[in-house]
């Protein structure tokens, strides 16, 4: 399916690798000149090469910049020009006990879960609206619905990231402009990846043994086993494109059927 993207312009924080790269890589394939970002030139170079082999055709770019500091996002949106398309995607996650999280953990939680989101949106939603086409995009979870208990900081920032779409959305009314939020389940990104490697080593175990362990652990996905980040890219890519213009203040599964429920 051609998704009509051919010739527009994406930003993916959080982008060279797991699911920001994957979603650069379905992007790339529609046409789309995509902007990478990580926290070291160094990894930017590195991903923004890889994509530049991949897809010849199109202009990958890339801009570093921590999204815990206000700062650095300042001077990558003195970078960034015209973007037709956000995706909000850089997160970061771990487990912990509840009453071990402090303030400075959740502080940073927030910052780079949900104010890069505010952050690039307040830059770029009024430009998108003044050009009359964009789509913003927020990487979420389904922790962000359902709660982990050993992960309720990272589940309240998803779920932060959740209303915010949402709110964001009600300001595109009567427009050609769009913003939706992926809820994904559990992905087989590389920072999963590494956790599962360091539980291995801690244990003992198998990576093979520990990855399985895991998910059997969830007694509520029906898929029974981890997403490939590419599940998650496939769903972006669509909500990107103006094939989903109906679609819009939504939260989109997928999930894995892990969220259950009806609705």
């Amino acid at each position: 399916m051609d998704l009509n993207l051919a010739g527009r312009r994406a930003f993916i924080s959080g982008s060279t690798q797991g699911i920001g790269f994957a979603a650069a890589e379905a992007l790339a394939a529609e046409g789309v000149d995509v902007v990478l970002n990580g926290r070291t030139a160094e990894k930017v170079e590195l991903a923004v090469e890889r994509l530049r082999e991949q897809f010849p055709a199109t202009n990958p770019a890339g801009i570093a910049a921590d999204f815990a500091d206000s700062e650095s996002v300042d001077l990558l949106l003195a970078q960034l020009g015209s973007i037709d398309i956000l995706i909000n995607n850089v997160g970061i996650f771990g487990l912990e006990a509840f009453a071990a999280i402090t303030d400075a953990d959740w502080q940073r939680y927030f910052d780079i879960n949900v104010m890069s989101g505010v952050r690039l949106s307040r830059a770029l939603l009024p430009l998108m609206l003044q050009r009359g086409w964009g789509r913003i995009i927020f990487v979420s979870s389904e922790s962000g619905v359902n709660i982990p208990a050993d992960m309720v900081h990272y589940g309240t920032s998803k779920a932060s990231m959740i209303a915010l779409g949402n709110g964001l959305a009600k300001l595109t009314r009567g427009t050609s402009v769009t913003v939706n939020t992926v809820l994904g389940g559990p992905t087989y990104s590389d920072s999963v990846d590494e956790t599962v490697r360091s539980i291995a080593e801690a244990q003992s175990a198998p990576p093979e043994a520990v990855k399985q362990a895991i998910i059997a652990q969830n007694q509520t996905t029906l898929l029974e086993r981890f997403l490939d980040p590419t599940e998650i890219a496939d769903l972006v890519a669509f909500l990107s494109s103006p094939r989903s213009s109906a679609t819009n203040g939504a939260a989109v599964r997928a999930d894995g059927g892990v969220l259950t429920a009806m609705l």
